[in-house]
């Protein structure tokens, strides 16, 4: 009796479950086999255009190695365009001393915009923002460059997830 109750309360759960998400496989449109990534901005105004292009060939060797998209240079013949900025950046601090009021840490917080569109049917498929985080240790410039690339990889996460991602709330 009690094996039935515990079936049936999980049946139960499950049915209510049900509606919360569901999964359609990729988000993209069939019709894109192709996608052109253009090197992205930075609109941020805090001199960090080196990493503009890191962060966009992570995303193009991420897009090639683990979805069905082929990047392609060319705008032009690309089924698919992904055009990002970087449109903010801060470093301050996060952590204080309790003795002396003094930063021990700061935190790098970088946003980027992004958005995909279908070429072929000039419908936007999606436009997001992101942010990537991290902290580092005050007076440390090597730690405060792999801070900023560690943001930069959550965004790009982050921007990967969505262009391959079904899922739905």
């Amino acid at each position: 009796m009690r094996k039935a109750g515990a079936s049936l309360l999980i049946l139960l759960v499950l049915a209510l479950l049900q509606g919360c998400y569901s999964f359609h496989g990729a988000s993209l449109p069939v019709n894109l086999k192709t996608i052109a990534i253009p090197v992205f901005e930075d609109r941020s105004g805090a001199g960090i255009a080196p990493f503009r292009a890191e962060l966009t060939k992570a995303l193009v060797n991420r897009v090639e190695s683990q979805s069905a998209l082929r990047v392609t240079p060319s705008i032009a013949r690309a089924d698919a365009l992904l055009e990002g900025a970087i449109i903010s950046f801060s470093d301050a601090p996060s952590q204080l001393s309790s003795t002396t009021e003094r930063a021990l840490k700061n935190r790098i917080t970088l946003v980027v915009q992004v958005r995909l569109a279908d070429r072929a049917k000039k419908v936007p498929i999606f436009t997001q923002s992101s942010v990537g985080f991290a902290d580092y240790p005050v007076g440390n410039s090597a730690a405060q460059q792999e801070a900023i690339r560690f943001s930069l990889n959550q965004i790009g996460d982050d921007i990967f997830d969505r262009i391959v991602s079904g899922w739905q709330e």
